[in-house]
């Protein structure tokens, strides 16, 4: 009788959430364009910068350093005028443009000490900061290598030899596509079954599911069942087509045990968001109580910035958070082909504090019910 409860209030849930275009739209929107848009966003290192070059020496020397910038790191230089460099730098076309002034080779041959003038568009936080020692770098080793007749090999003592395994190509999007599905696994699930916990309440209809021959038990299981099932369905379409389809983003591990931790992961945000539910008594202080709650939860986890970077104190806190055992368990799965006997620790992590969560949830749950009779 209670299995069948939860099932059927479970299907209720579904066919209510059908009912909500702007929650579908949410969906759709976060593991689709969402996807897509942060995982190839502008990166944080010097990627395809523009800059322009104003040449008023036209000089083998000149040409040899306007022809040092290229991709990946600079788009194809232009050449501009001086009375061109302002008006491109404010409307936004360059980022860098280097003045190479007259007679610059003549006086670098006799000996004086001629300077190039480096306008960078700080606006552009990230891309000014790396780029500027960039061209700093490019133009004193093309200016080095004209003066001496040759480029200097200097051997080290010790070869370095790197290999970057996982991604060979350092290719951003690789690890961003990855990142933003299980940033909008956790958003989606505190999300939808916090909504449709509210939505009960606003609609009145929670009173009807009181005076049925429900516990509250079974109205939490139920959402916490439906809720998770949409959000687990879209992470694997979203996978599929977006991630491996759209951007052909390789998986290297099993995307089936990648879903197996996502569902447990899932117990533990839906449980997180029936007990925000619980506090809320709107959708706009829902929104604002996700806000505080979300963004720690996906930026200390460890998908943004590694866990050994952040203070001691820090990393022992959010051990008790669900999304840092998501986090391991989803980038050693899908990067590093990982298997259960590697991945164990944080399935049982996750069970339990999604235990933890759900206790703590349903009593919450349960008292905001008694509180309405």
């Amino acid at each position: 009788m209670h299995a069948a409860n939860i099932l059927h209030l479970g299907i209720k849930e579904l066919r209510s959430l059908a009912r909500d275009p702007m929650m579908l739209v949410l969906i759709v929107y976060a593991f689709t364009f969402a996807i897509y848009a942060g995982a190839t966003a502008m990166p944080e290192s010097l990627h395809k910068a523009p800059i322009g070059i104003v040449d008023e020496d036209r000089s083998p020397l000149s040409m040899r350093i306007a022809a040092a910038f290229y991709p990946p790191y600079f788009a194809p230089p232009v050449t501009i005028t001086q009375a061109e460099m302002d008006a491109r730098m404010d409307d936004g076309l360059d980022t860098f443009a280097l003045d190479i002034p007259p007679d610059f080779q003549r006086d670098l041959l006799a000996g004086r000490q001629p300077t190039i003038q480096l306008n960078v568009d700080a606006t552009r936080m990230s891309q000014a900061f790396t780029g500027n020692a960039y061209v700093q770098t490019i133009v004193g080793n093309e200016v080095s290598a004209f003066v001496q007749h040759y480029r200097a090999d200097v051997v080290p003592p010790v070869e370095l030899v790197l290999r970057a395994r996982f991604n060979p190509g350092l290719n951003r999007s690789w690890f961003g596509a990855v990142m933003q599905v299980i940033d909008k696994v956790t958003m989606l699930a505190i999300v939808l079954t916090g909504a449709a916990l509210i939505r009960e309440r606003e609609h009145g209809t929670i009173e009807h599911l009181l005076v049925m021959p429900v516990t509250p038990f079974e109205i939490m299981t139920s959402k916490v069942w439906a809720m998770a099932l949409v959000v687990l369905a879209a992470c694997a379409l979203s996978l599929s087509f977006v991630v491996q389809g759209l951007m052909a983003v390789p998986i290297e591990g099993s995307i089936a045990l990648f879903l197996a931790g996502t569902a447990v992961h899932l117990f533990a945000t839906t449980s997180m968001g029936i007990f925000l539910g619980t506090i809320a008594r709107s959708m706009p202080q829902f929104g604002l109580l996700l806000m505080l709650v979300l963004l720690p939860l996906q930026i200390l986890s460890g998908g943004t910035t590694p866990r050994e970077s952040m203070p001691e104190l820090v990393q022992l806190v959010m051990l008790v958070a669900p999304t840092t055992h998501f986090v391991i368990l989803a980038q050693a799965i899908l990067y590093r082909a990982a298997g259960l006997a590697v991945v164990w620790p944080q399935f049982l992590a996750l069970a339990v504090i999604g235990s933890g969560l759900f206790g703590y949830a349903l009593a919450r749950f349960r008292t905001s019910i008694t509180s309405m009779t």
